[in-house]
């Protein structure tokens, strides 16, 4: 084989023994092993051992692992012209870089059938990414203890990277990606890549993904095809986003509520009771003009359209991406991988762990299980090891507040907001130390039995951790900022009255603008989320070090092996907080688009340069991954399916709750008589009576900002004013507003689910034109199966002809025998 695909294992100096019966018993499993001297490496301290796989071990370990290979070129058209294809003749790639090789009816390898695949060279039958599936997964159950022992404990050479006894274990990279080969041996997939993929340049081509999944494995290659696919949605959400803000823009004049809110008359003349006590002072109402008219660029009539648009986006973005799964599915083989997994790829950990065994009702053989006292005992404790770490980020997130809420009264409102947004993004960071190694470890406690259910536990545990660590900010400032606050004589306080902390209010301004403000403002969120660039200068740093620290030799003399040694390694994480960053994105895009209706378009641009750093990251700054299969993304399905249900919910309530148009409305229609906003500022203001405020809520400064004739302040409710029979009691309009907030909250819910259900069962799953290919491909590989059999039969009837003529029976027999084979 050649040394493009081999794997090659960085040694230390210790210990001897291990490596030894390690090596030893890889020789014994067929693999080949070539160790380069240390004096020729460019530090003059580290061992490379070369692993290469010969054509038997291929063989034997593709037929146990049901790999499927080519055995007749596909004669199914691959798809028809469209018109006008020329409109995306600029964005497309040429066809040798987008389908590297024709597409072939597969079928499972088996060692006993060689002659009924196509196989023209055995060198390059198995492509690279198979290559180093097998070996991996021969590397990952090898044992290092001597023959006749019985530790199991020590197998894999993951417990061998573990403890030190090897530095490194990873596949080699084609050649040089900046240049092409010299060599004629050495394949040039990563010049491809980088050439036509990883460069900012191409940013508006499309991707290799057939090229991506023949180099890096089905997995990293469904990765960008969702990643991409996503990125292609987002334009129109992002089209109809900038509709809704520029309806908010040429509207701005027609704002009447904000041009009274400016009035020196009007907004001048309302005196507004104090947001805090002691500390806070009457303020005039115009004092918030500037923040009215923002508002009103994010809370206008078109927020409510947008925010029905995104509930239906967001089902036709997840109906479309299964439909373009699916395809993916049938093209690269994997309509059946699922059932193959769960019974074959039993993790080495499982089987070490599980010391109980049990016969197969399926393969009908010996394997081992875990006991369900165990694995309830173990749930329980997963459980609340999750429900612990979850209330432990609410009390943090609490405290946080809590802070920010004192730190108005010592420090101006700019450095309190800056001061807690540092303070959230250094919490978010320890948090996210500390989540993923709690994750793991639970994980790893459960022992799940295969590779999938072991990354979809730890997907679903991470992001549960990571939706409380960010998104409680938003939830708070949506749904608890400024409404639960009381009313002057009877504030509602955080901790109890004793606390002297009272709920946060906000000014006469939309609260939906502080959700807006939190959403694109706060680094800690902005900087990990939506920020592309987030750990490159960092890991250009390290290769680059890496690289310089014990160069000694010419770049001729450089080995790939030593180039690839240097590179950052690709961790079992590293794809997961791919996934994560973007789902966390697609979170924010979402549940709270109703707040900001540009955040599709940022989010937008994030992705399209997202694409090309990741591409860029993966061709010159990992060592190339192990290859592995995947047949969709997983758990990050269900999660992406949680969030849209969530997200329905949530912009009806941000709309009902949060924003203020549903007030508008119902004082436009049942008090304005449909014909002007004039007279709702005053209308949505309450009286008070300033000598009935309390003494610890007057404000410390004797500075009213009003002359001795005021005598009442104003504040946000619908409340009876003084002198009234039932004074400070909630007014009818209040109840008029509440009813309609709820009845909105049921109609838009009942309108998007069920416009949502209905594009669910109009759109199938599988294209029609998919189900008849997986149909015919099954047919013909049966076929052509029964007619290699019968062609086998006549060979065996001729040859058995050639040496003695067999009775009538025993030839009746050899047929039944045959075919039923067959069958």
């Amino acid at each position: 084989m050649s040394l493009c695909g081999s794997y090659a294992c960085g040694l230390c100096n210790y210990p001897q023994e291990r490596r030894r019966e390690f090596e030893a018993n890889l020789e014994k499993a067929g693999l080949e092993l070539e160790t380069d001297d240390k004096s020729d490496s460019k530090d003059q301290k580290t061992y490379f051992l070369k692993i290469h796989a010969p054509w038997e071990v291929l063989a034997t370990y593709a037929d146990v692992l049901k790999i499927k290979v080519p055995f007749k070129e596909s004669d199914i058209p691959h798809g028809q012209d469209v018109p006008l294809e020329w409109l995306s003749h600029p964005f497309r790639l040429p066809e040798h870089i987008m389908r590297p090789q024709p597409d072939y009816f597969t079928y499972p390898f088996d060692k006993t059938k060689t002659d009924f695949f196509l196989i023209t060279d055995k060198d390059t039958f198995f492509p690279p990414s198979t290559r180093n599936r097998i070996v991996f997964y021969i590397l990952a159950r090898c044992p290092y203890y001597k023959e006749g022992r019985k530790d199991k404990d020590k197998t894999g050479i993951k417990r061998l990277l573990s403890n030190g006894t090897y530095t490194a274990a990873f596949p080699l990279h084609d050649c040089r990606y900046w240049k092409r080969a010299r060599n004629a041996e050495c394949e040039s997939e990563r010049y491809n890549l980088y050439n036509h993929w990883a460069r900012f340049l191409c940013f508006y081509k499309e991707q290799p993904l057939n090229l991506i999944r023949k180099y890096y494995g089905e997995k990293i290659g469904i990765y960008f095809a969702w990643l991409g696919f996503y990125t292609e949605m987002l334009f129109f959400a992002a089209v109809m986003g900038v509709i809704c803000f520029t309806y908010g823009v040429l509207s701005y004049d027609d704002n009447i509520s904000s041009k009274e809110i400016c009035d020196a008359d009007i907004g001048g003349s309302i005196v507004m009771c104090p947001l805090c006590d002691k500390k806070c002072p009457f303020w005039r109402l115009n004092s918030t003009c500037l923040s009215s008219w923002q508002s009103h660029l994010f809370d206008n009539e078109g927020t409510i359209f947008f925010a029905i648009f995104m509930g239906i986006w967001v089902t036709l973005f997840l109906e479309f991406w299964k439909r373009r799964q699916a395809r993916l599915e049938y093209e690269w083989d994997l309509v059946d991988f699922e059932e193959e997994q769960q019974q074959l790829q039993i993790r080495p950990e499982f089987e070490i762990r599980c010391t109980n065994r049990r016969l197969n009702k399926i393969t009908q053989e010996m394997e081992p299980y875990l006991p369900v006292t165990s694995k309830c005992a173990r749930f329980c404790l997963s459980a609340a090891t999750v429900i612990f770490w979850v209330t432990q980020c609410l009390c943090i997130r609490v405290c946080v507040r809590k802070i920010q809420v004192v730190g108005r009264f010592i420090t101006p409102q700019l450095a309190t907001s800056v001061t807690a947004s540092c303070i959230n993004f250094v919490i978010i960071m320890i948090l996210n130390f500390f989540y993923e190694r709690v994750a793991i470890w639970i994980t790893d406690m459960e022992i799940p039995k295969t590779h999938l259910e072991y990354e979809n536990r730890l997907t679903m545990k991470m992001f549960l951790f990571q939706f409380v660590n960010y998104y409680s900010s938003c939830f708070y400032v949506a749904f608890f900022k400024g409404k639960f606050v009381g009313h002057p004589g009877k504030y509602s306080y955080m901790f109890g009255k004793r606390s002297k902390l009272r709920n946060e209010e906000v000014s006469f301004s939309s609260p939906l603008l502080h959700l807006t403000e939190t959403l694109k403002g706060p680094v800690s969120q902005q900087f990990d989320v939506c920020f592309p660039f987030h750990g490159l200068l960092d890991r250009l740093m390290r290769n680059w070090w890496s690289s310089r620290k014990g160069r000694h030799n010419p770049e001729n003399h450089y080995s790939r092996w030593e180039q690839d040694h240097v590179l950052q390694n690709f961790t079992q994480l590293g794809l997961f907080y791919e996934y994560l960053e973007m789902v966390v994105q697609f979170g924010f895009i979402t549940l709270f688009v109703a707040s900001f209706p540009l955040a599709p378009l940022l989010a937008l641009f994030n992705n399209i340069l997202e694409i090309r750093v990741d591409a860029w990251k993966f061709t010159t700054q990992f060592r190339r991954p192990v290859a592995s299969k995947a047949r969709n993304i997983g758990a990050w399905q269900e999660i992406l399916n949680a969030v849209a249900i969530l997200s329905v919910v949530t912009n009806a309530f941000i709309m009902a709750f949060t924003s203020d148009m549903i007030p508008r409305m119902v004082y436009l229609y049942a008090y304005g008589k449909g014909a002007s906003m004039r007279g709702y500022v005053n209308n949505s203001l309450s009286i008070y009576n300033i000598s009935r405020i309390s003494e610890e809520n007057m404000p410390d400064t004797q500075d009213y900002w009003f002359d001795n004739s005021t005598t009442t302040c104003r504040y946000r409710d619908y409340r009876y004013p003084p002198g009234h029979e039932r004074e400070y009691n909630h007014t009818m309009q209040f109840w008029h507003i509440l009813a309609a907030k709820m009845a909105f909250i049921i109609i838009m819910e009942h309108v998007v689910f069920v416009v949502k259900f209905f594009v669910a069962w109009m759109i199938p799953d599988v294209p029609s034109d998919v189900k008849a290919r997986i149909k015919r491909e099954r047919y013909l590989i049966q076929e052509y199966l029964h007619n290699y059999e019968v062609e086998r039969l006549k060979l065996q009837l001729s040859a058995s002809f050639m040496t003695e003529p067999p009775s009538e029976t025993s030839l009746v027999a050899d047929k039944h025998e045959v075919l039923s084979e067959c069958l």
